[in-house]
Parts: structure tokens; sequence; C-alpha cells
């Protein structure tokens, strides 16, 4: 019986192995998180009990893998090179966006291929092909290695104890006990840098494995939810803030285009020709203004929660993406979609891209979408480039054509492609604009860029004149979901870097064929579309939009990256203000996490 558990000397030197392998993994995974080796030594200098308390995690995860293969060397390469692209991803990540990679950002890996065409130019050929090369003289060691013979109840101890150790470690971090504290472990969701900067990544991410969208606030029940509902029910419905709405039931469209932002801000570059003709020239005649985006580079499906619910991103988890956390796992949630559609409407969405990204197919359905368009569905769709994205003017197209189709009116929701990085020459055809002023390294991505704004304005004019030939009164509103994840360097050079209010503003406008009149719309956060647009077409606002508006008087820039009040950038909220944005809280409490109790009662 001894002789089946006692392991050989060579196995004693594949354990050491695997130990030192741990610590490497570990040491990697917070080189990227930190963005540097040497911050690492520093770090491991305060936490040293996390980052030995990490790596032995490390260990057991090689240890067991090692076990499961008949070959121990090659479960424990694929560990290892499974975790060196998750510490890649999460290096590439925070460059591009900020934000450090979480355990629902995993869930995109159904969407390998259409992933690698989006990161695609991201990664270096070279750094390609060094990969493959160290992964082929990986496997060739791996092979030449001489052979280890572990006993089979051996091997499943070795599995036995290694899946315990690994439970241990989550329920350990993911339920904060006395031991993870004491190796100075705080979970820090409501700032996901510090968390990962501070607790290292793998107990960063092992404590959001569990992680709700919002914490129960204080004085959530049934009780609050009614008062609330009251209060707001009791407020006079303005739905006369356009003398001229029509009667009949307008048609209602968002055209949230990626990465769209008025370039012409930054300051320092001159530009061959403008490439926002067409807006420059129609702001002053139609309401438009600034949308305060919550996101930065990415994190599309965010922005778009806000402007379909109204939900804020300012109240949830920092890092939360609520389709993959939450919503795809609930049966319907309260949103514009579900409002219109119980008036009558119908109700379509159109994506020119995979409709599995973001749990869209899944999502939308929950919020009511009774049809969905998405890139399988547009097999003849219009590219500049047989790689390139589907066209904006091309999506605009289909967009209006689904607005002709109906006898009843429509709320069609249009989420474009053509802009999302990476910003490669040519990609939508030969750059017509050129850029001075810029660096020369990022000239070619700058001007590319603008060369796609430009297309993307040609678009917006297109729509502008068939709304003119579209018999029901239609309201449209345009705005870019986040600014474009260019290189850091572009920013820097503009002086943007100190100033978040001019990195998260993108454009707005609002356009229709009746009149909605040209009143500047200021700067406000997606969550506050809904109200608006009801109030120039005309439409009855439920309870839940009368709150919205009186956050929206208030601090109609909400997020937590800036707050803008009515005069400015706000430091600090009045009285009035906190109170206001408690009410918002709880009932955005209430519809995410907690009993739903305003389905009923706000809408």
């Amino acid at each position: 019986m001894r002789r089946l558990f006692m392991p050989s000397k060579r196995m004693g030197a594949l354990v050491l192995l695997l130990l030192f392998g741990g610590f490497a993994l570990n040491f990697i995974m917070q080189a990227a998180s930190l963005r540097n080796f040497g911050s690492v030594f520093n770090w491991i200098s305060q936490y040293y009990w996390l980052y030995i308390s990490g790596s032995l995690f490390f260990f057991f995860v090689l240890l067991i893998c090692s076990a499961l293969l008949p070959n121990v060397y090659t479960g424990a390469l694929i560990a290892s090179l499974v975790c060196f692209v998750i510490a890649v991803a999460n290096y590439k990540k925070l460059g591009t966006t900020g934000e450090p990679l979480f355990p629902w950002d995993l869930r995109q890996v159904k969407n390998a291929q259409e992933l690698s065409k989006i990161t695609k130019g991201m990664i270096s050929p070279y750094a390609v092909i060094a990969a493959v090369i160290l992964i082929a003289l990986l496997v060739y060691v791996v092979y030449k290695l001489p052979k280890i013979r572990i006993q089979l109840p051996l091997r499943f101890l070795m599995i036995i104890v290694s899946a315990a150790v690994i439970f241990g470690f989550f329920q350990m971090v993911g339920g904060q006990t006395a031991l993870a504290i004491s190796m100075k472990y705080q979970n820090i969701p409501w700032n996901q840098k510090v968390n990962y900067t501070q607790n290292g990544f793998v107990y960063a991410f092992a404590g959001n494995l569990k992680q709700k969208l919002m914490e129960k606030p204080d004085g959530y029940s049934r009780a609050a939810i009614e008062a609330i509902a009251q209060k707001y029910s009791a407020l006079h419905d303005d739905t006369n803030m356009n003398a001229n709405a029509p009667a009949e039931q307008p048609n209602i469209m968002y055209m949230m285009d990626e990465a769209f932002f008025d370039p012409t801000r930054l300051p320092g570059y001159t530009f061959s020709e403008d490439p926002l003709k067409f807006i420059h020239q129609e702001q002053n005649s139609t309401p438009s203004g600034f949308l305060l985006s919550p996101e930065f580079g990415g994190n599309t499906a965010n922005v778009e929660f806000e402007a379909l619910t109204g939900m804020s991103m300012y109240f949830l988890q920092d890092g939360s993406i609520p389709y993959q956390q939450r919503i795809v796992k609930m049966s319907s949630l309260p949103s514009i979609v579900s409002i219109l559609k119980a008036r009558g409407y119908e109700t379509k969405a159109l994506h020119p891209f995979d409709d599995t990204f973001y749990n869209r197919n899944r999502v939308y359905p929950i919020l009511g979408f009774d049809q969905f368009t998405s890139e399988k569905d547009l097999k003849d769709a219009e590219r500049f480039t047989p790689s390139g994205y589907i066209s904006d003017k091309y999506a605009v197209e289909e967009a209006v054509s689904e607005l002709r189709k109906s006898d009843k009116p429509t709320f069609l929701h249009l989420v474009t492609m053509q802009n999302h990085f990476p910003f490669t020459k040519g990609l939508n055809g030969t750059n017509t604009i050129t850029v001075d002023g810029v660096k020369p390294e990022f000239k070619d991505e700058l001007e590319t860029y603008v060369h796609d704004t430009k297309l993307t304005d040609e678009a917006l004019a297109y729509l502008s004149e068939q709304l003119k030939t579209i018999q029901r009164p239609t309201i449209v509103v345009f705005w870019g979901d986040h600014l474009p994840a260019l290189s850091a360097g572009i920013y820097t050079q503009a002086g943007w870097d100190a100033n978040p209010r001019l990195k998260h503003e993108t454009k707005l406008m609002y356009l229709a064929n009746f009149d909605i009149g040209k009143q500047s719309v200021g700067t406000h956060s997606p969550a506050f579309i809904g109200p608006t647009i009801f109030q120039m077409s005309g439409q009855k606002l439920p309870p839940y939009y009368r709150l919205l508006e009186q956050v929206k008087s208030e601090i109609p820039g909400l997020s937590k990256n800036v707050r803008i009040g009515s005069s400015g950038v706000l430091t600090q909220l009045t009285a009035e203000q906190k109170a206001l944005l408690n009410d918002y809280r709880l009932v955005e409490y209430d519809m995410l996490e907690g009993e739903n109790y305003s389905k009923d009662l706000l809408f």
C-alpha cells in the first residue's frame, strides 16, 4: 500500500518544478496588472502573504492538471499557457480601456472568432511568431523529458487534495474570511483598479466571482418603493415640452454609434477639412449637445444598458457589466422597450455584428424586443473592404427600411460597428482627411479614425434626408457610445489626460421629421435619453421617467468619473440632490437585485 502512494525522485523533482511554476505564474499575473516588473517587487514586499498564498493556489492548479492527464508535463504546460493568455488579456484590456480583466469577460470566449477580428492589429505579428516558436519548443521539451509514471491511487490523492485546496481558496476569498483578512486581503469592488493593484490578480479575480451588481441600500423595502412611486406619480406630467408634438404615435429610433465622438475637439490638431460637416451645420438647428458616457474605449453594452433601462452605472460596482452578470438570468426587466411595447409599438433591434456579443440575443427579449436583426441576417451588407465592419450607411439604410415596413408605430434600436478599433489604415477605404500637428507614430491611426467619423457624418446626413420621406412622425436620437480606444499618446498630446469630462463626452443629437425645436440639451447621461425623447414627442411619462426627469434637472451628467450639474461640474451634492439619488438608487436596486416591486408601481 505504501508503494502505491510513495512518489519517486522524479515525481519529487516535478513537484518542486510546479511549485516554482506557481510562484512564477503569480508574478507574471501581477506584472500584467501593474504593467511593469519593478512594481511587482514593491507589491510583494507589502503583501507577501497574498503573494505566497496566491502562488500556492497556482501550484495546486498546475498539480491537478498534471494529475488529470497521462503525461504529467502536458497538463502543467496547458494550464501555464492558459494562465499566460489570461495575463496578456488583462494587460491588453488595461492598456485599451483602463480596466482589468473580470470573470464575466471570460464569457466572451464563445465569441473568439469575432474577438480575433476586433483585436486584429493590437498584437504585434512578431509577438505571435515568437509565441508560436516558444510553444513549439515547449512541446518538444515535454516530448523529450523523461516520462514519469504515477500510480493511480497517488493520482487520485493529488486530484482530491488539489481540488479541495482550490475550492477552499475560493471560499476563503469569496467569504472574506478572517484568514483572508489576516493576509491583508480587502475586497474593494467599488474601485476595481485599486482592488487588482492592492490584492493581486488572483485574489481580486476570485473575489469578483460572487460579486453582485449592487449591495442592498439602507432602507430598502416594499414600503420604501411604494412611497417613491406615490411621490413621483403625484408630480405633474409635463408632456407639453413640445407644443408641436404630433397627435399620432411617432416612430422612435435610437442610433448608438460605435466609438464616435467629435475629433475636432482635440486641441493642437488641424484637419484638412471638417470631418463632421453635417453635424456641425445641423447642431444649431436641432436639439443637440453631448452625452456623458459611463465608459471609455469599450464596454458598449453598459452605455446601451443605461439608454434602454434608464438605470445608471453610477450606482453599480466598479467593473460591472449588467448584461452578462444579471440581466441574462432574468425573465423580464422594465425598459423603454417594454414601455413602448405596452403602448402598441413594434420593438426592433438592429446590430450589424455577432448577435451573441454581450449576450444580446438573450438580453434583448428580456428587455422586450420582438425582433433582432444581426450580422447573420445581413448577408449582402455593404463593407468598405472585405475585412471591414458593416458600414454605418448600410446600417442606416436597413433601419429606414424597417421603419417603413410597419403600419404600427415602431421603436428601433440601432447599434453600429463601423468605427470599432483597430483603426487600421485602409480598413474603411482610403483616408480622405489629413491631420497635422500629430506625432508621426500616431498620424495614420488618427487620420484613419477621423476618416471613419466623416463616413458616419455622411450616414447621419443621409438619415436626416430619409426622415423627410417617412410618412409617420419619426424622432431619432443619435449618440456615440464612448470615445475610441486610440493610442494614449493622442489624448496625452491633446492635454486631455487630466480632464475626465472631455474623455467621456460624445456627440448627442436629436433629429425628427416634425418640429422638436432647436434648444441645446447640454450634456446628459444616456439614462436620461428616454424621458427626454418622450417629452419631445409628447409621450406620457410613467412615474419612473418622472423620477429620472427630477434627477436630470439637478444632475444631468451622472457618472463615476464626473458629475455635471446645470452650471458645470459638481464636486459636492446638496441635501436635495442626495435625496434624489437615494430614491434613484433604491429603485435601481429593486429592479436589478431586489424584488422588482417597481415593475407594477412605477411603469
